[in-house]
């Protein structure tokens, strides 16, 4: 009875909540897409089986899917990790009352348990269960593989969210694991270890041996119970107050930012933003999706001629995390815009140290993607290009229409499904930053001059770079016609 009382009062405060009301239509909406994706998933389940039949005639359906289903959860472990928000709950409310921690616990545990990415995969596997497994086991047997697969589903869950809880606390747990997965990765590349040898053998079993059952529900129970511990033992109020303390100091002070005097100030507490915050921190775990998209791309033996598909590529590489920050620069700091402009900061300055860190961010995703030399030469010429494009002209338009945005972002919430804050406009400014280089560089390229038109690119942002203090004087200029209807937008 305690749990359903937790769940009425967390409803309660979601639906009474002023962002749940205003955004009403686009909860709707997410709704709708939600409602459309969950069909498309359960007719891929219910057809799977016969169109692996037809894809792969010589093959047993079933081989496929348990052999490719240990890769599937490394990516959904990956995938939760950088994606899915940690539950959480006021619990410095409910201390001071009769209530039992482990009730507590237990209810933010099942709010986990509760995460769509736990039931979205059902939609195909049971019906490929039905259809398709039922044909080469008995019910039994079915029942006991289809239980497995949604207990290491659950515990992928539980380990996701634990490991995201050690980074704070223990952030050499979270590297480890990051160096196992890397290492897998590596060891399947280079095929010292066939993970879908391995992943076919051990989901193979699970049918033919019923007592392998208790290994997925011993996973699922350890994994419940070491974030049971974790969040028992940090649930006193010396312990909340403790962690608060410890978030409001958690970031070094960074000599060089010292010696730039209030720029470096002003960049300091961008990054203190960022680093503290649900919304911001989970951008910042999207970076090596941002430096890895290139392993789609280069090692096709299509884009090694130089399209224009790669200058979107080089463009999103290098410039993903800074159109990121750049758009909603100034929305980021909506819940306390009013402060800034009673304060006696110099404008100038807070407009050059946005420009900073969104050139530091490209420059450092840059430097990132320099290893993709070894795909060929023309792939660093290109990155290069793309790179001066974002640091030149991306940074300074992005930032000059962010002084168009007006609505208010909650920095509490994860970024996940979270469209918040985010207008049609911020989803337009982004055309001309990823769209312009590649029909600049298309004519070159269909010419036969793609060197020229890598130049032409990587000259738009040398010519941008030089003129700075010109573009800074325009979004100064911008900022201040529009800072009372920005601030007015942020209010509401």
């Amino acid at each position: 009875m305690l749990l359903l009382w937790f769940i009425r009062l967390k409803w309660r405060e979601t639906v009474r909540s002023t962002i749940w009301q205003r955004n009403l239509a686009a909860n709707i909406g997410i709704g709708f897409v939600l409602l459309l994706m969950m069909f498309y998933l359960l007719m891929l389940g219910i057809f799977l089986g016969k169109a692996l039949r037809d894809i792969l005639p010589d093959r047993n359906p079933a081989e496929v899917v348990n052999s490719v289903l240990i890769y599937y959860f490394l990516f959904d472990l990956l995938v939760r990790y950088l994606m899915q928000g940690l539950p959480t709950f006021s619990v410095e409310s409910y201390l001071h009352l009769p209530v039992r921690k482990s009730s507590i616990a237990h209810f933010i545990l099942l709010r986990s348990w509760l995460h769509m990415l736990n039931f979205l995969p059902l939609l195909v596997l049971v019906p490929f269960a039905i259809t398709t497994l039922s044909d080469y086991h008995t019910t039994s047997q079915v029942l006991v593989w289809l239980i497995s697969v949604i207990l290491l589903i659950f515990a992928n869950g539980f380990l996701a969210t634990w490991l995201k809880r050690m980074q704070v606390s223990r952030a050499w747990v979270t590297g480890l694991a990051a160096l196992v997965l890397a290492g897998l990765a590596v060891a399947d590349h280079f095929e010292l270890i066939k993970l879908s040898t391995l992943s076919a053998r051990i989901f193979q079993a699970f049918p033919l041996h019923t007592w392998m059952l208790l290994l997925p529900a011993s996973l699922a129970a350890l994994a419940y119970f070491i974030q049971y511990r974790f969040l028992l033992a940090r649930m006193y109020p010396d312990e909340v107050i403790k962690v608060k303390s410890t978030l409001a100091s958690d970031i070094p002070r960074i000599k060089y930012l010292e010696s730039l005097g209030l720029t470096g100030d002003l960049i300091m507490l961008e990054i203190k933003l960022w680093w503290r915050h649900r919304r911001t921190k989970t951008l910042l775990y999207l970076l090596p999706l941002f430096i890895l998209y290139g392993f789609f791309f280069y090692p096709q033996p299509d884009f090694k001629q130089g399209g224009p598909m790669l200058i979107f590529v080089g463009i999103f590489m290098s410039g993903g995390l800074m159109m990121n920050y750049l758009n909603y620069a100034f929305g980021y700091e909506s819940n306390y815009f009013d402060g800034i402009l009673t304060r006696r900061v110099d404008m100038k300055r807070y407009i050059q140290a946005k420009l900073t860190i969104g050139m530091l961010l490209t420059s450092v995703c840059y430097i990132l993607t320099v290893p993709y030399v070894f795909f060929g030469m023309d792939i660093l010429l290109i990155n290069t290009a793309t790179f001066l494009f974002n640091l030149g002209f991306v940074s300074f338009i992005l930032l000059y229409l962010a002084t168009y945005n007006k609505m208010r972002i909650d920095l509490s919430k994860s970024s996940t499904f979270n469209y918040q804050g985010v207008s049609a406009m911020n989803w337009l400014v982004m055309f001309p930053a990823l769209l312009l280089p590649v029909l600049i560089y298309a004519p070159f390229s269909l010419a036969g001059m793609k060197y020229l038109g890598m130049g032409v690119i990587g000259l738009i942002g040398v010519v941008g770079f030089l003129s700075r203090k010109y573009l800074v004087t325009k979004i100064i200029r911008n900022f201040f016609r529009r800072k009372y209807i920005m601030a007015e937008g942020f209010r509401e």
